[in-house]
């Protein structure tokens, strides 16, 4: 079947160019790949205007063609109950435009900042935390347009020796070329403070032929550079997404992985379990697993604390350490922890709780008060 829609379409499957020319944008082009359902025709009508949609050939051959349900499916197509309206909502529950200091940095934390590069993705995902500056057509968190000069930008950072660790975030940074990126980069590595680079990038997921040898060369040149990348669920760490993740490993990028708490994708404890050892199994550490965001339009993902809590008690201990995140809520006020407590203490002393609820008592820490 792939083999036919790569004749039709002329796609060059390796060449993410050409994955990015043929993206899934219509849904006659969408009909070619699943049984779209008659909800995801009424979402995809009601998006014109609103809500950008599009996928690329690579992840739409990951979707179960009859599976409404499909953990892709839910990730990348259009949904009615986008269009609901949940109590408490906002387009940016996490400030950045709070925060926003420049048309690009944000500076929430006192030692780092992030870089809005752009808001294009390959694959608008619909749980996005930032869906109005990603996907509303009318929408951004730019000041101004996503084409002006890059001075201003990098004028506050070298002004601020605060700074050591700047994150290019977006929209997608990988959407740009590696020339793009180069000039980005080499011109932060030109600020003496600047001691850490990161990428936020969904493509090693997304469009894995986006990590090309060129590209790792490239990255290789301005360590030290972290990826955070962004797998949900098992079924996306395929044999192409793993030889991306290697390709950057051995070219000394470290990739970490922040997944988000997805309703009726990844809100259960064998597929959290399978996500994170599969994610060790090809090198890619577990960083964050988010709570999701009361984003407009994205609300419908969003699960209980107490479930989030209940699937980290069936981790911690029962997976080895590394591969537990840590379970985080983004806010105004920045990353707050939602995991529970295993110590505290009483009249008696100092108890520690296991990940079995099994107590004890640890007397010699009392005598350090």
């Amino acid at each position: 079947m792939i083999a036919t829609k790569i004749r039709k379409h002329q796609l060059v499957w390796d060449d993410w160019k050409s994955q990015l020319k043929h993206r899934i944008t219509t849904l006659e082009q969408l009909k070619e790949w699943i049984n779209v359902t008659e909800s995801e025709e009424q979402a995809i009508r009601e998006s014109k205007g609103k809500y950008r949609w599009s996928i690329t050939p690579y992840y739409a051959s990951l979707m179960a063609k009859d599976d409404v349900n499909c953990p892709i499916r839910r990730q990348a197509v259009p949904h009615p109950e986008e269009f609901i309206a949940f109590p408490g909502a906002e387009d940016d529950p996490v400030g950045d435009t709070v925060y926003r200091k420049t048309n690009r940095v944000v500076h929430k934390y006192p030692d780092r900042v992030i870089m809005l590069v752009t808001e294009s993705c390959a694959v608008y995902c619909r749980h996005c935390t930032r869906k109005y500056h990603t996907t509303d057509l009318n929408g951004t968190y730019f000041e101004q347009s996503e084409a002006v000069s890059w001075q201003a930008d990098f004028d506050y950072i070298a002004s601020h020796p605060d700074i050591r660790d700047v994150l290019l975030t977006g929209g997608d940074p990988l959407t740009y070329g590696d020339d793009k990126l180069e000039f980005i980069i080499s011109r932060l590595r030109q600020i003496k403070h600047v001691e850490i680079i990161r990428i936020g990038s969904r493509y090693p997921v997304l469009l894995p032929q986006r990590i090309t040898p060129e590209f790792c060369d490239m990255l290789s040149k301005y360590h030290p550079i972290w990826l955070n990348t962004h797998f949900n669920h098992p079924k996306e760490i395929t044999p192409d997404a793993a030889n991306a993740c290697d390709r950057l490993l051995r070219h000394g990028v470290v990739v970490q992985n922040q997944s988000v708490l997805l309703k009726r994708v990844n809100d259960d404890l064998e597929t959290m379990r399978s996500l994170l050892t599969g994610l060790l199994k090809i090198r890619v550490r577990p960083y964050y697993l988010y709570h999701c965001d009361n984003v407009s339009g994205v609300s419908h993902f969003v699960t209980s604390v107490e479930k989030g809590r209940e699937i980290m008690r069936g981790l911690l201990g029962y997976i080895t350490g590394f591969a537990v995140p840590q379970y985080i809520i983004t806010t105004k006020l920045g990353k707050i922890p939602l995991w529970e407590e295993q110590f505290h203490c009483d009249q008696e002393g100092y108890w520690l709780e296991n990940y079995r609820q099994e107590e004890m008592r640890v007397d010699y820490l009392k005598a350090y008060r």
